[in-house]
């Protein structure tokens, strides 16, 4: 009974670490695609970026964006 309990402990910690942290927004929709073969990335993933930004695929390879503002209803 013990090992099952530490198994499901452990499970939960892993899933917890693989959570993200703080970014509960989206990238936009790209609408245009690049004409050049091979676009420049200035990011690989949201770890590349600076505190608030999120690696974004753009219309000519991916840089960091930042959160759009809030639209008032």
């Amino acid at each position: 009974m013990k090992a099952v309990a530490t198994l499901l402990l452990v499970g939960m910690l892993i899933l917890w670490a693989e959570l993200p942290t703080g970014s509960a927004w989206s990238c936009p929709p790209v609408r245009f695609t690049c004409a050049r073969p091979n676009p420049p990335n200035k990011c690989g993933s949201d770890l590349d970026c600076p505190r608030g930004k999120k690696c974004c695929l753009s219309s000519c390879g991916t840089r960091c964006l930042s959160k759009p503002p809030a639209i008032p209803t």
